[in-house]
């Protein structure tokens, strides 16, 4: 599989990493050099002797940009999406334990971890509104009022939201987890993922499910605010005020074009080919509007039209039919859609999405943190990172990588992030759900 050919961007979390030389656990070959062929350099991450379990109990590598230090700043098993509360503690989902934990620095350059709320449904997303603070279930939307650092007052926003418990799905739910984000006019916005891979009955559901939902400020019924939206895990509120997503589109996509994707002779239309699949459909990080239709599962943003092996273009991908689903054009005009304003590598599994508006040097003073999972279906498996993408007049600009090497040349992995966030001290602070960690990559002073 090809690698993205751009920088990257990786979430640091409270406990310095300072990266250094190779070791054997140390990025893959292709990772590294592109890597490092947009400035990033190896770096050992630091690792605290208490926070020293496995894969910490070796020595393990990342690539950052220059002079930068990477640490692993605590240790929360199965860490999701994160955000910064008011009184300066991380807040921290743990879908699978079914908690949202409370990370306080300690003054020791050690982290306190407590239990901010238990006995949840897959707490995912998380976002503040003042001192209100918005949980996301698989089930439901809740608002509690957080003071004095415990969250109190707990009220359901939404109710009834899709999940593998709700009758007619029949216990099977791909993309339960929801995200919530709340824009500048106190709109809330959370997400629907589909139920798998080409559920086109999600597109008719009530509530409809692969969309984003809006809640308009007072408490308006929730709307459908973009549809055709596979899994738009990554959620997240423009400088301009504007909502995008970061989405995990469809796997196993069939050859769209009349031709041979080879050069040959003939046509391998329709036919599953695992080389075009390894590089299609892109995964989308899209601007949201209002009645917004991402196309899927009839459209998919083609990262390569013309030919096997040419280029991918990453920017404003064309939609085409997909083959399989919408071979006639019948069901959705993909010609009448608007196209991606930017696209990841396919089956990147873009996860947490943040913004941040300063603190950090050039170029990554301004713009969007995407936590790149990697892939678990294709070979060799596309590489986990950070990605930034710079927010240049009005829309956010080519992807960078700010932190990678977290897979080795044999495609193994020592950790998967999940989310960056931007702390009060402007250092940004990673998930890692595999790893089982929180690290603090941070500038130089």
């Amino acid at each position: 599989m090809r690698l993205l050919r751009r920088p990257r961007v990786v979430f640091g979390l409270a406990v310095l990493m300072t990266v250094s030389a190779a070791c054997a656990s140390g990025p893959s070959a292709p990772a590294a050099a592109a890597a490092e062929t947009n400035g990033l350099v190896p770096a050992t991450v630091a690792v605290p002797a208490r926070l020293a379990a496995s894969p910490f109990d070796e020595p393990r590598q990342a690539l950052v940009p220059p002079s930068w230090t990477i640490s692993v700043w605590a240790r929360v098993p199965g860490a999701r999406l994160a955000v910064w509360a008011p009184d300066g503690a991380l807040l921290v989902s743990r879908p699978g334990a079914g908690e949202v934990v409370r990370l306080v620095p300690d003054g020791a350059a050690g982290v306190t971890s407590s239990p901010l709320l238990t006995g949840l449904t897959q707490p995912h997303g998380l976002a503040f509104d003042g001192d209100t603070l918005y949980v996301a279930e698989s089930d439901q939307l809740d608002a509690y009022t957080y003071l004095n650092g415990a969250a109190s007052a707990r009220r359901t926003v939404v109710a009834g939201l899709p999940d593998a418990k709700s009758s007619e799905l029949g216990g099977s739910y791909a993309h339960a987890l929801k995200s919530v984000a709340v824009g500048p006019d106190r709109s809330i916005y959370y997400s629907i993922g589909s139920t798998g891979n080409i559920s086109a009955n999600d597109r008719e559901a009530v509530p409809q499910r692969a969309s984003i939902m809006r809640i308009l400020p007072g408490g308006s019924a929730p709307e459908v605010f973009a549809r055709g939206v596979r899994n738009g895990t990554g959620l997240a509120i423009a400088p301009d005020g504007v909502p995008w997503t970061a989405v995990n589109n469809r796997d196993n996509i069939a050859f769209p074009h009349d031709r041979s994707f080879s050069g040959g002779s003939g046509s391998d239309r329709g036919r599953v080919i695992p080389a075009y699949v390894t590089d299609h459909p892109g995964e989308e990080l899209a601007r949201l509007t209002p009645g917004r239709d991402l196309g899927w599962p009839y459209c998919n943003p083609d990262q390569d039209p013309t030919q096997a092996g040419s280029p991918p273009d990453f920017s404003s991908p064309p939609f085409v039919r997909d083959v399989e689903t919408n071979p006639d054009g019948d069901k959705l005009d993909c010609a009448a859609l608007a196209p991606i304003e930017q696209t990841f590598g396919a089956h990147s599994a873009p996860l947490g999405m943040s913004v941040v508006t300063s603190g950090l040097p050039a170029p990554y003073a301004q713009g969007a943190l995407v936590g790149i999972h990697g892939s678990w279906n294709a070979t060799p498996p596309r590489a986990p990172e950070v990605s930034f993408f710079p927010w240049v007049n009005g829309t956010f600009d080519t992807q960078r990588t700010l932190v990678g090497g977290f897979q080795a040349a044999d495609g193994s992995r020592w950790g998967r992030p999940v989310a960056a966030v931007q702390g009060p001290d402007h250092a940004i602070y990673i998930t890692d759900d595999s790893a089982g960690a929180v690290y603090r990559l941070s500038p130089p002073a």
